[in-house]
């Protein structure tokens, strides 16, 4: 796996530009904060966000892959703000599931998800070595 920077441009904070692999490419669905029974343990922010991490690398090791396989993470918020006012505790959740593996990484804010609970949903795509 290679990150993508270009010259000149200043570092990114908690995410890559771009990344370039190969391997097994394996496309994680979208995944929210719910348990594996589909059952939402908490409506905070945070913590909804580690479950659909856990969830993305759950459903990744399925395919043999690792959290430093994963090479972008799309990420749906309802509510920027609450996402913005919960960064500390995001980069906590996000290091104790993931590591200090930083993929390429959008995150955008829609204005509603399919379950009405859900506050966040985390699309991933990771490239598996051969």
């Amino acid at each position: 796996m290679k990150i993508l920077q270009p010259p000149g441009w200043a570092p990114p904070k908690g995410y890559s530009n771009g990344v370039a692999a190969r391997g097994t490419f394996v496309a994680i669905g979208g995944q929210i904060g719910w348990n594996a029974a589909q059952h939402f343990e908490t409506d905070d922010f945070a913590a909804q966000t580690r479950q659909a991490l856990e969830n993305v690398v759950a459903v990744l090791e399925q395919a043999g892959g690792r959290p430093e396989h994963l090479v972008r993470l799309t990420w749906y918020v309802v509510d920027s703000g609450e996402y913005l006012a919960s960064l500390r505790e995001l980069g906590r959740a996000y290091r104790e599931v993931i590591g200090r593996h930083y993929p390429a990484m959008t995150a955008v804010e829609v204005s509603r998800l399919m379950e009405p609970r859900a506050k966040v949903e985390v699309e991933a795509t990771a490239i598996v070595p051969d």
